[in-house]
């Protein structure tokens, strides 16, 4: 019905913290790689809500008039819709989330890796 509103809505606020971010004006290495990361999670729960999204248009539960959600007709189907989205959209951001953090700690690993294999030996 409307679970892709939340990742949606994250996504959103993963936004304005990643413009902030760039607003700071501090120009280390380390603050630009957390700027492109956040980049990452900004793209992945948008393109994850808009696949949602257009699959809802072409199941008719969105709808290009108001109420524009066909579940918000009725007070029975809203409390539904509520539900569906405090339940899978909040499952569905949080994996999400949560598959990006495992990204994150993969690209770590192999930077670290990557920077020490480029480490001088040290002679003893």
């Amino acid at each position: 019905m409307a679970c892709f509103v939340v990742p949606a809505a994250e996504g959103a606020a993963v936004k304005v913290i990643e413009q902030k971010a760039k607003k700071s004006g501090e120009n280390t290495e380390a603050c630009a790689r957390r700027i492109e990361r956040l980049g990452w999670l900004s793209k992945m729960l948008w393109g994850g809500s808009a696949l949602l999204a257009f699959e809802h248009v072409w199941h008719g539960e969105v709808v290009p008039f108001f109420p524009f959600l066909s579940a918000m007709a009725t007070p029975a189907d809203a409390a539904a819709m509520f539900g569906e989205m405090a339940t899978t959209g909040v499952a569905m951001a949080v994996v999400v989330t949560a598959a990006w953090g495992g990204l994150c700690a993969v690209a770590n690993a192999i930077e670290q890796r990557a920077a020490s294999e480029q480490a001088p030996a040290l002679e003893v």
